[in-house]
């Protein structure tokens, strides 16, 4: 399971109400690392010094963190943290709000001297937007130029669009929700009630309901039951009725090895939530007090974690979204580039239409100001301006809006709205569109020398992807070269290159085309193969015989969009046939051959017919079946030397072509524990380096890999 990088909705609903506590604390200092974290010291009267991190990169968090956790203080700080500090320095701390139930959090601090917002978008690329309290952005760290929405330097902030807020939603438009769907319930409720995936099947086990029922079956007593569930949700989220859990992954050796005498390893956070869920309940788990202390505790640890990683330099940088990011980028500054010459050609054009309108204007700004010096009040002299428009007067036809708390006036002059000073004269004015005029022309040349300096980053990603992708070519020929002479069963030290894939909890192998096979071990797993892992695309293949696995043959990988378009490989069906059958209860009964039908992802169902009843792990089809009859039995278990060293099991044609050295299996009278240690013993005997064998061999490992029932070595 990969960890968490990503605060939720939920996880966002509950923060907030924690975070209530601090309000009053006083900001000493902000600091800006790197691009996308953002920390701000404070100050609270009850608990003493307060730290709050705000990132918005690839970990996209808000949370309090213990003082002796943050970072050393970066060098000389850059603009942005130096506009933080000018504004919150000794400003209090007011009060955080979700905004709606989208994944944005609003920060408030006062002081004296005015209002300032930080607002952290966690979601997408991620920003944090700083504005005063009339939302005017002041800076942000990343500038967004979209049709649906603004967030520049100079602009109001603009929210994305409104979604709907599951958490007080009312009965009635939650059944409108969920009958605007044409998808299954669980879908609907992560997409149409904006829970996400997670708490969604989080509602459902809650409910009692079937995660893939289908919209068109849910009747009344079914919304009832998920809609009381969101709504104990949606109190316990109020009223702070946390009860948090830090998950876990046990990363422990499995193999079982006798010899292993170290300490196991920790375990490796998975996720963090404010209360336990059904969901996870297979985890082991960590409880918290607060929310907060949980969340500093698992980021913390998946920092660790991601330390151990093997060096980055070693890997090869995803130059693809770096330089599809520097392009994006270069788009939004010639559309800034863009609109800030429309803006300064705009407000040239006022100006100049004012000395065109002199004695228009002139005339609607010494009436404004004779009124004033005589105390007539501004809704009298908007008053008088409306009369004048229905006699006709030509002054009073172009004021559109008096604001007297501006002391300003909007006037209608050669079809442009222009916004006038009224103790200012027409000159003064047209100065002062002038030197907007002018402020922001100096914008457009920023602007200018920043997309040149992002062309040259985008030219270095580019370069640097051209270099590594020689040197990587260069690195494979040379391998190629090598590969022909390296005999791994006579190496005498293998290096040990270890990768545990999301798959490898199930049964599995790579077709000889490269495609994934996976396989459930049981009812639960083949249930989940179904519902979680099934994409369009897809083949399904199962035996004709019972208690066979629910095998399905991928056509892309869960990180790659689906598609109907792709043609399997026939070898692949075949081959996903023949590992389907040997996983089945006809190896188990002792014989060579059994039939096998494949369909579509897009025929499978857990939906029964009417009056009919599926078991866990069963599944209904619907349309053709293709059948491969007489499907000969077939598996090999081998050890694989490159890229990866691990054992891996499946049809002999497919192994074969992976595998260092490879030992072919057949019904037998060995049980599975005993031929494991017999095919153990084989592997020692041929490779140089026995203790290669054992560390990433043992028995168990092999067992994992055998059909079930009694084996033996095909040549005995």
């Amino acid at each position: 399971m990969d960890p968490k990088r990503e605060l939720t909705s939920v996880d966002l609903a509950a923060i907030v109400r924690e975070l209530g506590a601090y309000e009053g604390a006083k900001v000493d200092k902000a600091y800006l690392y790197g691009d996308d974290l953002v920390r701000l010291k404070l100050r609270d009267f009850d608990r003493g010094r307060l730290e709050l991190l705000l990132e918005v990169g690839e970990i996209k968090r808000a949370h309090t963190v213990a003082p002796e956790r943050v970072p050393d203080a970066p060098g000389r700080p850059p603009q942005f943290a130096m506009m933080l500090r000018n504004r919150l320095s000794g400003a209090d701390f007011a009060g955080v709000e979700q905004y709606e139930f989208d994944r944005i959090l609003e920060f408030t601090f006062e002081r004296e001297d005015g209002t300032t917002r930080i607002i952290v978008e966690l979601f997408g690329q991620g920003n944090v937007a700083v504005t005063n309290g009339e939302y005017e952005v002041i800076d942000c760290l990343e500038t967004v130029r979209l049709k649906s929405r603004t967030v520049v330097p100079g602009s109001r902030y603009e929210f994305p669009e409104s979604r709907t807020n599951p958490l007080t939603i009312s009965r009635e438009a939650f059944a409108y929700e969920m009958d605007d769907s044409d998808s299954d319930v669980v879908r609907t409720l992560a997409t149409q009630l904006n829970f996400g995936g997670l708490y969604a099947e989080e509602v459902c086990s809650r409910a009692g309901i079937e995660k893939g029922m289908d919209i068109a079956d849910a009747d009344e007593a079914v919304y009832d039951r998920l809609y009381e569930t969101i709504e104990r949700l949606a109190i316990d989220i109020r009223n702070a009725n946390v009860d948090p859990r830090l998950y876990l992954e046990d990363t422990d050796d499995e193999s079982g090895s006798p010899d292993d005498t170290d300490e196991t390893s920790p375990d490796r956070v998975v996720d963090v939530t404010p209360f336990p869920l059904e969901e996870r309940a297979e985890l082991p788990a960590d409880a918290y007090e607060t929310f907060l202390s949980a969340l500093d505790d698992y980021f913390f640890r998946l920092e660790l974690a991601d330390e151990d990683e093997p060096d980055p330099t070693t890997q090869r940088p995803d130059f693809e979204a770096q330089i599809a990011k520097y392009e994006r980028i270069i788009e939004q500054q010639e559309g800034a580039i863009d609109g800030f010459e429309r803006e300064a050609d705009a407000l040239r054009e006022q100006a100049e239409s004012l000395y065109a309108n002199y004695g228009l204007v002139d005339e609607v700004l010494s009436t404004i100001r004779t009124a004033r010096e005589q105390d007539r009040p501004w809704d009298e002299i908007e008053a008088t301006f409306d009369e004048g428009k229905e006699r006709g007067i030509e002054a009073a036809e172009a004021v559109i809006d008096i604001d007297g708390s501006e002391g300003t006036v909007t006037v209608d002059v050669d079809g442009e709205y222009v916004d006038l000073v009224v103790r200012d004269g027409v000159e003064q004015n047209a100065d002062r569109l002038y030197t907007e005029a002018k402020t922001v022309e100096e914008k457009k040349e920023g602007a200018l020398a920043a997309i040149e300096d992002t062309r040259e980053d985008l030219e270095d990603a580019k370069r640097r992807r051209d270099e590594w992708e020689a040197d990587d070519a260069t690195d494979e020929a040379d391998m190629d070269e090598t590969d022909e002479e390296i005999d791994w069963l006579s190496e005498s030290s293998i290096p040990i290159r270890e990768n545990e894939p999301w798959y490898d909890r199930f049964r599995w192998f790579h077709t000889s085309d490269g495609y994934l096979v996976i396989g459930g071990r049981n009812a639960d797993q083949n249930e989940e193969l179904v519902k979680k892992y099934l994409e369009p695309g897809d083949k399904v293949l199962h035996t004709q015989a019972h208690g066979g696995p629910v095998t399905v043959l991928k056509a892309t990988e869960p990180s790659e969009a689906s598609s109907h378009d792709i043609e399997l490989p026939d070898s692949s069906i075949e081959e996903a046939a023949q590992f389907a059958v040997s996983y089945s209860s006809v190896w188990k009964d002792g014989r060579y051959a059994g039939d096998v039908y494949a369909v579509d992802s897009d025929q499978v169902t857990k939906t029964p017919e009417s009056g009919e009843y599926l078991e866990k792990g069963g599944f209904a089809v619907r349309g053709d079946r293709t059948y491969y009859d007489d499907t000969p039995v077939g598996v090999a278990v081998g050890i694989q030397c490159e890229p990866y060293t691990r054992v891996i099991g499946g049809p002999p044609s497919a192994i074969e072509g992976t595998a260092a050295t490879t030992i072919a299996l057949e019904p037998g009278r060995y049980a599975q524990a005993d031929a494991a240690k017999r095919i153990y013993r084989r592997f020692r005997e041929r490779f140089e380096d026995e203790s290669y064998v054992r560390k990433v061999a043992s028995p168990d490992r092999i067992q994992h890999f055998m059909p079930p029932g009694g084996s033996r070595i095909a040549e005995d």
